[in-house]
């Protein structure tokens, strides 16, 4: 299987050694950009081991401004979809001379159409407690 990024080959990993079945890039999930018609693939969709829950979960190295709207976007029209996001640094500014982190954008602290929206999120591994929900 190919992946996109290094970080995505280590999740994968991470997954197998867990015993958890995925899927990559498998599934279209359409959403709306004002007046445009956008689709967004997930990375990796999978199923919780104790509750068989659906999360998909993104790797991210960067996050742009353009991701953070379009999961913002996702987000309020889709609003029971759980993504997750694996950064490989959650610590990283969103932008250079930025205060604001990946990790303060995901804990609601993000300014304007962010603020008070939360994620949930871990740096370089799936957090074993996702995979055993």
């Amino acid at each position: 299987m190919l992946f996109r990024s290094g970080l995505e080959k280590e999740i994968s990993k991470q997954l197998k050694r867990n015993n958890i079945s995925f899927t990559y890039e498998k599934d279209k999930i359409s959403f709306l950009v004002p007046e445009t018609k956008k689709v967004y693939t997930p990375d990796f969709k999978i199923k919780t081991k104790n509750s068989g829950k659906i999360i998909f979960i993104e790797g991210k190295g960067i996050w742009v401004y353009e991701d953070r709207y379009k999961h913002l976007l996702l987000r309020q029209q889709y609003p029971n979809l759980d993504i997750r996001f694996v950064f490989t640094n959650a610590k990283n500014k969103i932008r250079k001379g930025s205060k604001t982190t990946y990790a303060d954008i995901c804990e609601g602290r993000g300014r304007g159409e962010f603020k008070g929206i939360t994620w949930k999120y871990a740096s370089k591994k799936i957090p074993k407690e996702w995979l055993e929900e």
